[in-house]
């Protein structure tokens, strides 16, 4: 259902804190805390004699005690203390789980411990970089399966219809797009030109009329999605040239984690090119992505009912290509990663 060996941000680092926080993620429960030196631990969230959330107990400076009985585990998930046992049990121990922290967020790798590769994190261009400002944003829940998210981010033609005030304009609706499909996931692309701006980006633009416009929509795999756009006065765009002077760049970072079959948390955050230091226009930003993508959330989590309890089969159109391709990559590393086990369910 799930890829496990790969990277899934966890939650925002100010959301993590010295106090024991429970989170579901991929189907499984894990308590997130920091340690005494600042850095962030994350463990099972169930206390193997009972099963009770270790996020219900106590933080002992760097080790948790189970609020039930008192077992206690370290940050490695090791049992350090039985109140009442002769020795501690061999099974008393729960999953430790890898983490890391970058770009304000904390990441958590759900496979195999030995396989988490802190260089395989999603790479963001210009962090950091004094000349590009920062769309600080959230997280919300949508009530759909990730794949849904995952399909609406390849499908650039939507925002015709579901965003007609903000991302949309009447050039989305029949663009051609060019779909690329490599080992790390699947990009669609177009460019759209000599069209009015699109009202979310219009307040922005550092030149007036019309413009050539790219959308470039690009998921990694397991669901991670950097979304580009591009906005340069009309004539001057199109793929190979340089870009204008006066040229608009917004790159949208978003990263889907399951929470189970049905849920998924959506984190987000945009890198701009324009006005970096304006902390008023960062939040005018903020403000108007939050509303976008909670018209998206109406939709997914329709699609999701409506695909949950169809009496018909449902068609895929020719926009679904770069869809489909990503169904099929991320289904085939999800049936590699699980060929072991199946191998030993079937012995």
């Amino acid at each position: 259902m799930f890829l496990k060996n790969a990277w899934y941000v966890a939650a925002w680092d100010h959301e993590v804190s010295c106090a024991l926080t429970g989170t579901t993620i991929l189907g499984e429960e894990v308590v997130l805390f920091r340690k005494t030196d600042g850095t962030v631990a994350a463990l099972e969230n169930a206390c193997p004699h009972r099963k009770l959330p270790l996020s219900m107990g106590r933080l002992k400076g760097d080790d948790v005690e189970c609020g039930y009985h008192g077992l206690t585990f370290d940050c490695a998930g090791a049992c350090i203390k039985a109140p009442g046992a002769a020795r501690i049990p061999p099974a008393a121990k729960v999953r430790a789980y890898p983490v890391e922290e970058r770009y304000g967020l904390v990441w958590i790798w759900m496979g195999d411990a030995a396989k988490a590769d802190p260089s395989a994190i999603v790479p963001v261009a210009n962090w950091g970089d004094p000349a590009w400002g920062v769309n600080r944003g959230e997280s919300m829940v949508v009530e759909c399966n990730y794949l849904y998210v995952t399909d609406n981010l390849l499908d650039p033609s939507h925002v015709a219809w579901v965003h007609q005030t903000s991302f949309g304009t009447a050039a989305c609706e029949d663009a051609p797009l060019e779909t690329t499909v490599e080992p790390t996931g699947v990009t669609v692309a177009r460019w759209m030109m000599d069209s009015p701006p699109a009202p979310f980006y219009a307040p922005f633009l550092p030149f007036s009329g019309n413009c050539d416009r790219k959308q470039q929509y690009e998921v990694r795999y397991p669901a991670q999605a950097i979304i580009k756009a591009i906005f340069v006065p009309a004539g001057t765009g199109g793929e190979g040239r340089s870009l204008h002077g006066d040229a608009f760049v917004m790159d949208s970072y978003n990263f889907m984690t399951p929470i189970d079959e049905n849920r998924t948390r959506y984190f987000w955050f945009q890198m701009r090119n324009v006005a970096p230091a304006d902390e008023k226009i960062s939040e005018q930003f903020a403000v108007s992505v939050r509303d976008a993508f909670a018209e998206d959330r109406v939709i997914l989590q329709a699609v999701h009912w409506g695909m949950a309890n169809k009496r018909s089969p449902n068609l895929d159109l020719h926009i679904d290509k770069g869809p489909l391709h990503f169904r099929r990559g991320i289904a085939k590393l999800i049936a590699a990663e699980q060929a072991p086990e199946v191998a030993l369910v079937a012995e």
